[in-house]
This record gives structure tokens, C-alpha cells and sequence, in this order.
């Protein structure tokens, strides 16, 4: 059913070709228009709050807030917002966060001109949309143990070659508590050893492969 007036559109991301490249696929759908634009975590709420977009494209790495904070802030003012993630990552860990903050998307950035449009309409119809692959992943890591935020710290920083006399200073715990961490690190994620539980933890998505602590 075509909606009796355009589905009004915020793009939220700290690229300006990408959402220049967004706009103009929207340009070409007539149930559907540009809002605003937003750069970080930051403007999207003063957007949204001024504009009251009927969907929301969200990255999640921006600066000043990133999306998850912004979903969250966004959703715990406005519930009936509708939020997609807008991402390069497919990584499991990221899509459990985005959902759990309030989104109800997630497109691939890879995946704009053949996803972009029909993700815009599903969320405007008050669906929720994950391509594929995404709802496999949610499928076989969903009762999965998640880690803590401060196991994820430490893996990060195994991750950037950080000893644990170092990773112990750094988050100001001792040795042994941070060895502790990474046995319990690596049986939540099936992992050999440190260098294993570093390969999952990209590939899931739960850390990233060159990020400063």
C-alpha cells in the first residue's frame, strides 16, 4: 500500500559522499524524501527531535556520539521511532547491540542500492528488516554468552598487541584479574588461545582489528 504522503528520511553518518550517494537513491522514489541530514550521534537527536523523521539511517562509528547511543537516547524519548543501522559490519556482537538499543534494521552498506529502499519502506510500515545473512547470524550466536564490556576492552587491547602487565595498567586491575578475563574470554567464545579469540572477536564483530583503546 503506498503511503498517503512520502516516507520523510534522516540520514545520520560522518561521510558526506555516503550520504550524498543515499539521497540520491532516494531521490528516485517518489513515496519516499530526504528530511535532513546529520553528521554525528549528536545532530541526529537535535534532528530528530525537530523533525520527527518517519525513518531514521543510522551508522554506528561517529564522532562525538556513535549510533548506538544515538538509537538509545533517540528510542528512550521518542519509542515509536524507527531506526535502521547503516554499516560496513556485519559482525553479530554489532547487530544484538543495535537491536537491543531499539533499532529495527540493519543494512549493509555494500548492500544500499538493492536493500536501501525496500528497508525504508518495510520500517515505515512498522516492520523490521535484516537482510539474510544478518538474521543467520542473530540465529546461531543468539544464545551465545555475550561479553562484558570490560572483557571486550580487554580483548580489544590483546587484539593491539598489549601485554598483560600492560592491559592491567591500562584498565588499572591486576595481572591476575586480567588473566582471569581472557580464560573466561575465551571459553564464552570457543577459542584456543589469545590469538584465536582475537580472530573471533573481529570476525563477530565484537572488536575491531586496528582501534586504539
Amino acid at each position: 500500500m503506498t503511503p498517503s504522503h512520502p516516507v520523510r528520511v534522516l540520514v545520520v553518518d560522518d561521510h558526506p559522499l555516503l550520504r550524498e550517494g543515499i539521497a540520491a537513491l532516494i531521490s528516485n522514489h517518489s513515496d519516499i524524501q530526504l528530511a535532513a541530514e546529520a553528521k554525528d550521534g549528536v545532530e541526529a537527536i537535535e534532528c530528530y527531535r525537530r523533525l520527527r523523521p518517519d525513518v531514521v539511517l543510522m551508522d554506528l562509528q561517529m564522532p562525538r556520539m556513535n549510533g548506538i547511543e544515538s538509537i538509545q537516547a533517540i528510542r528512550s524519548e521518542y519509542p515509536e521511532a524507527r531506526i535502521a543501522v547503516l554499516t560496513t559490519y556485519s559482525g553479530d556482537a554489532r547487530t544484538l547491540i543495535a537491536i537491543k538499543s531499539g533499532a529495527q534494521g540493519y543494512i549493509l552498506k555494500n548492500g544500499l542500492r538493492k536493500e536501501l529502499v525496500e528497508a525504508i519502506r518495510h520500517l515505515a510500515a512498522g516492520k523490521r528488516y535484516l537482510p539474510a545473512e544478518i538474521a543467520g547470524q542473530l540465529i546461531e550466536y543468539i544464545d551465545q554468552e555475550c561479553l562484558t564490556n570490560r572483557e571486550i576492552a580487554i580483548l580489544q587491547a590483546t587484539a593491539l598487541g598489549y601485554s598483560n602487565r600492560e592491559i592491567s595498567s591500562r584498565l588499572h586491575i591486576t595481572e591476575e584479574t586480567v588473566k582471569g578475563h581472557i580464560k573466561l574470554i575465551m571459553r564464552k567464545l570457543g577459542a584456543r588461545n589469545r590469538t584465536h579469540a582475537v580472530a573471533i572477536g573481529i570476525k563477530r564483530g565484537i572488536i575491531e582489528a586496528l582501534t586504539a583503546l
